[in-house]
Formats: C-alpha cells, sequence, structure tokens
C-alpha cells in the first residue's frame, strides 16, 4: 500500500477517472477529483464503484489557468492525471475550437500550473493512438509516425507534444499514456461499443427496432479501461518519465463487436449485401437487426489502429488481463 500520496484526476467523472480513483485509493492514496462548476458533474460511473464519498471534488476547470493554480496550492497533489478532454472524436469535427481549447491547451494550463506551484509534482498526459491517424505503419509503438484524421487527434497532438517539451524544457517528470481504445460498462453511451450493446439490448427487449451504424470494417486495438488505468499509475512511479504505447496487440473490427455483442444478447447475425446497402439479420427470426447509415461515416475515416506496446512490458512490467471476448 502507498501511503501519504495525494492524487488530482482532471476527468474523474469519465470512465478511465472513476478506474483510476478506485485503483489509487485502493493503494492508499489521498484523491482529488477535478469538477467545472459551469457543468454540474456527472458521479455515475463513481457511485457504480463505489468511490464517490472517498473522493475530495476540488473547483477547477481546464479552460482557466488560475483556477488550476488554486486547485494545484490546495490539493498539494503529488500526481497529477489529466484525463479531462472533449474526448469524442466525432464530436469534434462540429465543436473543433472547443476541442483545441480543452484537449489541447488544457493539458498545457495544467503544466503550467504545475511548474508555477510545485514543478516536482508528477504529471500523466492522456495521449490516444487517434493521434496516429492514417496509420503510418501496420504495428503502432512509441516511434511511429503521427497523422491525425480529426480536429480531436489534433488537440490531442499538441497536448502530448506540450507534455514532451514541459518534460524537456522544465525537467519536469511528465510522461504520456499513447492509450489504444479501451472499454468498459461505464463507457460513454456516445461510444461506439456502448452504442452497440445498448441498442443490441433494447432490440431484444423489443424497445428498438434496428441498430445504425457507419464503418463496421473499421479496425481497432481494443482493451478493458480497469487494465489501462494501472499503467497509468505505473508511468508516474519510474525514476525517468518517459512516454508509452498501451495497447492489446489485436485488432478487431466494428463488425466483430457487432457479432459477439449479438450472440450474448441472443442473436446469430448473417450479413448480406454491401456499402451502404449492407444489412445484418438474425438467422433464427430472420429480423433486420443492423443498418448501415452513412450519416455515422467520419468526414475522414480511420481504418486500422494496431499498437505494440512492448515497451510498456519491458519498463513498467504492464501487460493486459482482460481479453476481448471477456
Amino acid at each position: 500500500m502507498t501511503l501519504n500520496k495525494t492524487a488530482l484526476i482532471t476527468g474523474v467523472t469519465g470512465q478511465d477517472g472513476a478506474y483510476l480513483a478506485k485503483h489509487l485509493l485502493s493503494a492508499g492514496y489521498t484523491v482529488f477529483g477535478l469538477h467545472a462548476r459551469r457543468a454540474s458533474p456527472t458521479v455515475a460511473r463513481l457511485e457504480e464503484l463505489n468511490v464517490k464519498n472517498d473522493i475530495r471534488f476540488i473547483s477547477g476547470d481546464l479552460t482557466d489557468l488560475s483556477s488550476l493554480i488554486r486547485v494545484m496550492e490546495k490539493s498539494k497533489a503529488d500526481e497529477v492525471y489529466n484525463l479531462g478532454a472533449q474526448s469524442f472524436v466525432a464530436a469534434s469535427w462540429d465543436q473543433p475550437i472547443l476541442t483545441g481549447d480543452v484537449t489541447g491547451l488544457g493539458a498545457t494550463r495544467m503544466l503550467e500550473a504545475i511548474r508555477i506551484v510545485n514543478p516536482k509534482s508528477r504529471f500523466y498526459q492522456a495521449s490516444t493512438s487517434e493521434m496516429f491517424g492514417k496509420a503510418q505503419s501496420e504495428w503502432l509503438d512509441e516511434k511511429t509516425p503521427f497523422y491525425p484524421r480529426s480536429p480531436y487527434g489534433v488537440a490531442k497532438l499538441y497536448a502530448h507534444w506540450s507534455t514532451v517539451n514541459y518534460r524537456e524544457s522544465f525537467k519536469m517528470h511528465a510522461s504520456s499514456g499513447i492509450l489504444f481504445n479501451h472499454e468498459s460498462p461505464l463507457r460513454g453511451e456516445e461510444f461506439v461499443t456502448r452504442k452497440i450493446t445498448q441498442a443490441l439490448a433494447a432490440i431484444r427487449l423489443g424497445q428498438q427496432s434496428v441498430l445504425e451504424l457507419g464503418n463496421v470494417d473499421s479496425e481497432r486495438d481494443w482493451g478493458f479501461a480497469g487494465d489501462y488505468v494501472k499503467a497509468m499509475h505505473l508511468m508516474l512511479q519510474q525514476e525517468i518519465p518517459d512516454d508509452y504505447v498501451v495497447a492489446t496487440g489485436k485488432k478487431f473490427s466494428v463488425r466483430n463487436f457487432v457479432d459477439k455483442a449479438a450472440l450474448i444478447a441472443g442473436f446469430t447475425l448473417e450479413w448480406i449485401g454491401a456499402g451502404l446497402s449492407e444489412t445484418a439479420r438474425d438467422k433464427k427470426s430472420g429480423k433486420t437487426i443492423v443498418k448501415i447509415n452513412p450519416e455515422f461515416y467520419r468526414p475522414a475515416e480511420v481504418d486500422v489502429l494496431l499498437g505494440k506496446a512492448s515497451k510498456a512490458k519491458e519498463k513498467l512490467g504492464w501487460m493486459p488481463e482482460t481479453s476481448f471476448d471477456q
């Protein structure tokens, strides 16, 4: 058990924030959670993991440097985990300026607040595989060139390089975790995995007629969020700060995810047609379960993302514990 350490988590009410808070609390940390006064924090995830009452909420905003300075002064955080962001890729085309301000500049403001108040505090930046975007190789690791394909990916790349810059310029212990897709029952309902599972459950219960999706051939490296937050913590326990890819090294398509989730919901799917006319029907009942809707295609598609986390395995001793099927 780690004693007498204090952590500050931005984005504490999100999927990763909730799992990270639980992990740190179990390790004996005092955990502060940043929340913005301009929004009512959704604490359902923290309640689900039974940790809400153990978190010390502190008011601050990633768009306001002065508030972050005060947060650092009040929390006296030894470790800061910056998970706060406008994190829904699809929404970033509709809100590119907000995404850049919160997701990109927000990280820099947090770094600057740490530098001003306590530059010895250790900093974790939630980087993302979306920075790779139009993948420049089959296997993506820390040395692969970035090519973001969304305002979200661009904003995250700015935050990522800001982290590197503060590390090199001010000798701060600042690390980035380049996390590939990670899911859980706590995932936001706007993300495709939860959209799929919720729709299939609703169809099974007769509450919804069909599931509409975009590019079902898009392939991702999918892991479990509860595993990935452990890698975040391990990064800040290292003597030397660095950047790490966190991934399973296995890829599956959205179609694969739908097929497996459908089986659990009691459907065996048969895919018919091609392109925008493709559908999936239940073999037993003949009912159409899935349709393709062009509205759900991205302006710039990311076809495949496959991570190579050998550095995390070697230096952090981290490996994913939960399989795709699980």
